[in-house]
């Protein structure tokens, strides 16, 4: 829909609107948010209502009801973003166009949650990274404040969501060595889209090494962690983005405390699960079953364990190594392979129904060669930073 046929002029006040604010917030509601962030520039009184906490949030719950698929492309010094429809119990054969390319933005690591992401940019001058936090639906990007920290080099961050606050945190922590291991230290927090927004420490009780194996899940944050960089994760760090407290859940299974290098973190039904295969280090055709692991209660440490054994079909549809990047819903686990560079697949393996399909991916040709990351469930999220 065009924004032409509306019949208000965008200098009118809001008392002077010929129809009510609600159905002019769902018309605006089903325009591609590019759109959306161009209506934002016609006028002061449309950015205003197109930035309202109310039109936001009504974008964010349809988008949440129509989620996607979203392909990250690492090009020179740039992060590149495409999305497409993410297919509901997909047919045999079928495939998806990732067509809408969303944004461009120069930078390197990132993390992502709730429709937005969180990449360093290299500063050449100092070997330092720069924090930046952007919206690849709405083309906007943010330099978050630097640091306070003497540390330099080995930071992550973890960008999550607290529905409730309608907040959007980020926790970063540089790491350290300590007699010859290295550890996590100076962990901070920063709230996005505060007046005069300051990082502040944060006390973490147990030392530990993080990992890129991350989640948000109902405003707290996940992540796979271990005793130092030597050893496996062997823990979960969990941080209530509320109370901005730490806690941590061991992982406990009958033969062996670690996590297998093939873990991956989900969202099973509000709970975290985490995904693995022990039979090898990656996901391959010689996989007899998958893992799923839930937790049930943190505080007492206890998971859940079932295991799906896999159909003889898994070894006719996977011809190469695999990694799993998620789930959909709780009956579909989604892999992707390990090394291709240009994902042209992903395999649908249905727990239920223990089908197995195999989904083409069309539109990214042009990225041949590049590094690139698969996500699922992207929400498109208009959001002003």
């Amino acid at each position: 829909m065009n924004v032409s046929v509306l019949t208000f002029s965008p200098h009118l006040e809001r008392s002077s609107l010929p129809i009510p604010d609600d159905l002019v917030f769902e018309i605006f509601s089903r325009l591609p948010s590019k759109a959306i962030a161009r209506c934002c520039c016609i006028s002061k009184f449309w950015a205003s209502m197109l930035r309202s906490q109310d039109f936001t949030e009504l974008f964010l719950t349809k988008s949440f009801a129509h989620p996607q698929l979203l392909f990250v492309f690492k090009e020179d010094r740039e992060i590149v973003f495409f999305s497409s429809p993410q297919p509901e119990n997909p047919e045999e054969n079928s495939y998806v166009v990732a067509a809408n390319h969303l944004a461009r933005f120069p930078g390197r690591e990132f993390s992502y949650t709730t429709g937005f992401l969180c990449y360093g940019v290299n500063l050449i001058r100092n070997c330092e990274f720069e924090k930046v936090i952007c919206n690849p639906s709405t083309g906007q990007a943010l330099t978050l404040p630097r640091l306070n920290s003497r540390l330099r080099v080995g930071m992550d961050s973890y960008l999550g969501y607290d529905s409730i606050a309608k907040e959007f945190k980020l926790l970063s922590m540089n790491s350290s060595r300590v007699t010859d291991r290295w550890i996590s230290k100076e962990h901070q927090v920063l709230t996005l889209g505060t007046k005069n927004s300051s990082w502040r420490l944060v006390e973490c009780c147990i030392p530990h090494y993080t990992s890129r194996k991350w989640l948000c899940i109902s405003g707290v944050l996940y992540y796979a962690a271990s005793v130092n960089s030597s050893s496996l994760n062997s823990m979960v760090a969990c941080f209530d983005l509320r109370s901005e407290k730490f806690s941590f859940v061991k992982f406990m299974e009958t033969f062996s405390r670690t996590m297998h290098h093939s873990t991956t973190l989900v969202n099973y039904d509000g709970k975290l699960g985490l995904i693995m295969s022990r039979s090898s280090r990656h996901v391959s055709q010689a996989n007899k079953s998958l893992e799923l692991w839930v937790l049930r209660d943190a505080a007492k440490h206890e998971w859940s364990k079932h295991v799906y054994v896999l159909p003889p079909s898994w070894k006719d549809v996977v011809t190469e190594t695999m990694r799993i990047i998620g789930m959909v819903g709780t009956s579909e686990i989604v892999l992707s392979p390990s090394f291709q560079y240009v994902p042209s697949y992903i395999i649908y393996f249905n727990i239920e129904s223990k089908r197995i399909r195999k989904v083409g991916i069309q539109g990214l040709e042009a990225f041949q060669g590049k590094r690139s990351y698969t996500y699922l469930n992207y929400v498109e999220n208009v959001k002003f930073i």
